[in-house]
């Protein structure tokens, strides 16, 4: 408890201190992991296919003999965040065979998203949101919100994040990795749990598709439905179509090519309100009307408080924090998705809360 002169008392002293190192260092997560992942130590724990020892793993990185020491500290803090788990092995020593229990490295649940030949591997969108140039943003915040400029990315680079990205070969492919990346896991998600909202479609286009993981996805799933995806020409530059699928460069803010439905998978949130209502308004132009089955599907994130699961809520905020530094957009809550699309002429709209963290949203004109 805080005395009457606001001064805290030595437990309180010890505990904000303690609470305020935590924050303050748990970027050493985050890049602990991204260390793991070049060294490709989840690779090599799983080819292993049973505990790994530490000196098995030491071995097997082939790094700097005068760095071994190190491995096991690089590999408690990563226990201790819950990516590998440790389980007694026993061994042979000395001349009398005597048997002891040493303690080898096995994968945790959450590593399985980290392996390179996974297909549904977070891996390349946590490269590239760790790339320096996403991460240097960061140290202009403050500065930020002292100057005109539109977002920190433009703080830092003069740039905004797309044009920095058209520019930037090794920023584009770690982007458009994560992204497919990330297209694929939820799509496998949608696909299985609510495939529904495809069916009777005769046509679609996913709006930002990226180099066409989601439209490849149902394009498969769904031979009957004619599939675009459709982005900036220099994200599909190169990429060849099939016999439902094809490829269309353009921009989003000025026409969308017509479909039955338009797909706005993980979009929106990188855009303002204004920005959003154009986007909207142009979807609007390229669907049919509702009785002539046509039809919005956003998959994003609405920000809800979930009563005991404080977790997700931070993982909101956190995206809604990177959207304010990288580009313009935001998070939304229910109530601001609502007005959102009433503003753009739609009608209604229907939530299934399938995908934890995000959200399928049809929005009818």
């Amino acid at each position: 408890m805080a005395t009457q002169n606001g001064e805290l008392c030595k437990d309180e002293l010890l505990h904000s201190q303690a609470h305020i190192w935590n924050h303050l260092f748990s970027f050493i997560k985050s890049m602990s992991l991204k260390c793991a992942i070049q060294l490709e130590i989840p690779d090599i724990i799983n080819r292993h296919g049973s505990p790994m020892l530490l000196s098995e793993l030491v071995e097997a990185l082939g790094i700097n003999k005068e760095r071994t020491p190190f491995v096991y500290r690089l590999m408690r803090i990563l226990v201790h965040s819950g990516f590998f788990v440790k389980q007694s092995v026993p061994t042979t020593h000395g001349g009398n065979n005597e048997v002891r229990g040493e303690e080898g490295y096995l994968l945790a649940p959450a590593s399985l998203l980290l392996l390179k030949e996974e297909p549904l591997s977070v891996r390349p969108f946590l490269l590239a949101m760790l790339d320096p140039m996403l991460v240097d943003p960061w140290q202009q915040l403050s500065k930020w919100f002292q100057n005109d400029d539109v977002t920190p990315v433009h703080t830092t680079h003069e740039k905004m994040l797309w044009e920095l990205a058209s520019q930037e070969p090794n920023l584009n492919q770690f982007f458009n990795e994560g992204m497919a990346s990330d297209a694929r896991l939820v799509t496998s998600v949608v696909l299985e749990h609510c495939g529904a909202v495809f069916e009777g479609l005769y046509s679609i286009v996913d709006v930002g598709g990226g180099t066409g993981s989601v439209a490849q996805a149902i394009a498969k799933a769904f031979p009957n439905i004619m599939c675009i995806s459709f982005d900036l020409p220099h994200v599909i530059h190169g990429l060849v179509g099939s016999k439902n699928l094809s490829y269309v460069g353009g921009d989003m803010f000025e026409a969308i090519p017509k479909a039955q439905a338009v797909l706005l998978k993980w979009i929106l949130h990188d855009w303002s309100d204004e920005e959003c209502m154009k986007i909207l308004k142009q979807c609007r132009e390229a669907i049919p009307s509702k009785e002539n089955g046509g039809k919005l599907i956003i998959i994003d994130m609405i920000v809800k408080v979930h009563e005991g699961e404080d977790d997700l809520l931070e993982t909101q905020l956190f995206f809604d924090m990177l959207m304010m530094t990288l580009v313009t957009g935001r998070e939304r809550s229910e109530e601001e998705w609502a007005k959102l699309f009433l503003d753009a002429g739609f009608s209604s709209y229907k939530i299934t809360p399938i995908l934890g963290l995000r959200y399928l949203i049809e929005v009818y004109p």
